[in-house]
């Protein structure tokens, strides 16, 4: 994407001096895309998913790849916490269970909206300060207890208002003004961009806004991976450090009940891993190897089959449950979908 991944001045590169010569700007919408899985139903191929994939080593090199590893992606909410390090950076002050909500797309359990509600106290605020687009909790039984007890759209319950009360919270703690924290222009969104390209390495060619109401900003698959492998890697009691010791510590603050990415962190010690919106997936192990994954069609159906089998193609050891999504017929396993990455 026209990006030259030499180090920041300001940061050391992680990764053994390796270094990526300037790549020409790619969309990810190309013909560059492979089959990342098959939708197996009866023994035949029913449906493929194809997209874009990249494994590093600890040092950064590509273990292995399918597709594009630098065609430019929307990361979504798997760049939350690259955005919860800039906010560290700047005045925020958390850690542990609420540093992880920080960094979550939560299904609104009472945990995680009572965790909104004490990021938001800290900093003397309350929701009425949310500027984050309402919406039910994002899980479904959360959902729908939601629904029955008669509550609408809330941007408490959204999935992204962790990150929408920590920006609040950086904000007072910065002296910044609330009013206004989503505002590409605002002091703590320029940070937060100056941040996603250092730790990517990639330029942020591409700014637009998620599906929250926040600023997003564009980077390649393989700088998203680079990122989560800066997270990994940091020195103890640096931003970085903290947002992944939080991370892997409380996965079900990052995501909820039944939800993949807090399963993937609770079973394999150590990983870092975050979902994000259209098929979007990235995960670090604690010695620097990492994953990126976009799935062209947006799907998360084949999310844990893929990320899985590429964690475990860098030595992790992932139980098989983790990496398993049948496929059924009259409610009944008659199939799966399996991962093509080799």
């Amino acid at each position: 994407m026209g990006a030259d991944r030499t180090e920041p001045a300001t940061s050391p590169w992680p990764f053994g001096g390796i270094r990526r010569a300037p790549v020409a700007s790619r969309p990810v919408i190309d013909d560059r895309a492979q089959a990342l899985a098959h939708v197996v139903r009866g023994g035949a191929v029913e449906s493929v998913h194809r997209g874009h994939l990249v494994a590093l080593d600890g040092g950064g090199a590509v273990v292995l790849h399918r597709g594009d590893p630098d065609a430019t992606v929307f990361a979504r909410s798997a760049l939350k916490p690259v955005q919860a390090v800039a906010m560290l950076r700047t005045g925020l002050d958390l850690d542990g269970e609420l540093l992880a909500l920080a960094c979550a797309s939560h299904s609104g359990e009472p945990r995680h909206v009572d965790g909104v509600r004490r990021i938001l106290a800290g900093a003397g605020r309350t929701e009425d300060d949310l500027a984050n687009t309402p919406a039910f909790p994002l899980g479904e039984d959360v959902g729908a207890t939601w629904r029955a007890d008669g509550f609408g759209p809330s941007s408490l319950a959204q999935n992204c208002s962790g990150k929408h009360a920590a920006m609040i919270a950086t904000c007072v703690g910065a002296g910044w003004p609330v009013d206004g924290y989503r505002d590409p222009a605002h002091p703590l969104q320029e940070a937060i961009r100056v941040t996603v390209q250092e730790l990517t390495g990639d330029e942020a060619e591409h700014v637009t806004v998620d599906g929250c109401g926040a600023p997003l900003y564009s980077c390649t698959l393989t700088g998203l991976a680079h990122a989560f492998a800066r997270l990994v890697l940091a020195a103890p009691g640096t931003p970085e450090h903290r947002v992944a010791a939080a991370m892997s510590a409380h996965p079900e603050w990052v995501g909820g009940l039944g939800r993949d990415v807090s399963a993937l962190m609770a079973g394999v010690p150590g990983l870092v891993a975050k979902d994000g919106a259209e098929g979007v997936f990235a995960a670090a192990l604690p010695d620097g190897g990492a994953v990126a994954v976009k799935v062209l069609d947006g799907a998360a159906r084949p999310l844990p089959v893929v990320v899985s089998e590429a964690l475990r193609a860098l030595g992790a050891d992932v139980p098989e449950a983790l990496g398993r999504r049948p496929v059924l017929g009259g409610g009944q396993p008659v199939g799966e979908v399996r991962a093509v990455l080799r």
